[in-house]
């Protein structure tokens, strides 16, 4: 365990997010001010005082701290790049000589500026430069372990994302997989050329389905997928199966997830379609309005009411992925009218760079 723990400062950091948040943002600026000010109204409120509050004494130590805070921050933030590519030992002693040499150096000046009315030499008292140096030492021991622990639960979280993300996408298996493969041996012998077709097809589906499941394709891709799906499932239906598409108002390069509309396709095939003698109809209707993308599949269903529990399942799995991406401005909805069934999934388009890009992304702006 020691010499782990010897060998862990002396790396640096193995995280794909660097522990130190980026205090360049001004949310986390402003979170820091908040934090200082209430340190400093809690150390006010327990000095012993007689008669009134002290506001004098309040407004000195707000202004210091406040000071000592900015100029610290400004300097992580300036280092932050340097430091990630640096052994850990020497990125914590970084940061705890960039918070506690602006203590010192303020420490200095404001006895000069407030007690001594910037006249004479420079003057500091050891007992008052130990004091002030003891507690920024503590203050930022206790942020570098709350930062450390934060960005440790976030990983976590990260992790617990991905499995979550790689369960649900690992149930989106074709059912078809045993009809696709009965369809291309049929026409291996008569039509070869519709056999190959069928096998890439089929390839890219698979490839698809192992693909990491928390990063974005896009709507190109997830249609050129649902267009060889539909291409395998055409061998077997033949002129029972329809399908149009009206997807003109949704561009290709628009962020989707892989493996989101191929599902629905499999559903209106596998409990809509294939029951019927006849057939039916699948219409695919995409948009792109408001920043919100827009799908809707309606197929023909047979005449029984009652869902289809397989069908409710793979809407689950969807639905959990695109909370788990997209949040809760996420939906995903079905609903039958007449001998009609729709599915209707609408998600923010917003992309959201997997751990992995921004990394990369922080090293190229360091760089």
């Amino acid at each position: 365990m020691k010499n782990g723990f010897w060998t862990l400062l002396k790396q640096p950091y193995d995280g794909e997010d660097f522990f130190l948040p980026d205090l360049c943002s001004s949310v986390a600026v402003f979170t820091l001010i908040i934090l200082a000010q209430l340190v400093v109204l809690v150390w006010v409120l327990a000095q012993p005082v007689a008669g009134v509050f002290d506001w004098l004494q309040l407004a000195m130590a707000s202004l210091f701290v406040q000071w000592i805070v900015l100029l610290s921050a400004a300097l992580l933030c300036r280092l932050r790049g340097w430091m990630q590519r640096r052994p850990l030992a020497l990125a914590v002693a970084v940061c705890f000589a960039v918070v506690i040499a602006p203590t010192l150096l303020f420490t200095v000046l404001g006895d000069w500026v407030v007690y001594r009315g910037m006249q004479g030499a420079l003057h500091w008292e050891a007992e008052q430069l130990l004091r002030h140096g003891l507690i920024a030492l503590i203050m930022t021991s206790l942020l570098l372990r709350y930062f450390y622990l934060q960005q440790q639960w976030q990983r976590q979280n990260q992790a617990e994302l991905r499995s979550r993300l790689q369960a649900l996408q690992s149930r989106i298996r074709p059912h078809f997989l045993f009809n696709s493969l009965n369809s291309i041996a049929s026409l291996i012998e008569i039509e070869p050329v519709k056999a190959e077709q069928a096998v890439l097809d089929l390839s890219d589906l698979f490839r698809a389905n192992l693909a990491r499941p928390d990063t974005l394709s896009s709507w190109g891709e997830e249609r050129a997928l649902c267009e060889g799906y539909l291409r395998i499932e055409q061998y077997r239906f033949g002129e029972r199966m329809r399908v149009h598409w009206a997807v003109a108002d949704l561009p290709d390069d628009v962020p989707m997830p892989l493996l989101t509309l191929q599902p629905l396709l499999e559903n209106a095939i596998l409990h809509g379609l294939q029951p019927r003698v006849d057939g039916g109809d699948i219409h695919i209707e995409g948009r792109l309005q408001n920043g919100l993308v827009e799908l809707v599949v309606r197929n023909t269903c047979p005449e029984q009411t009652g869902a289809h529990h397989g069908a409710q399942m793979a809407m689950g799995n969807i639905r959990a992925r695109l909370q788990a991406l997209f949040g809760e401005q996420s939906e995903l909805e079905g609903w039958r009218e007449g001998e009609c069934f729709f599915s209707r999934l609408v998600y923010p388009v917003r992309q959201r760079p997997t751990m992995a890009e921004k990394s990369l992304s922080n090293e190229s702006i360091d760089r």
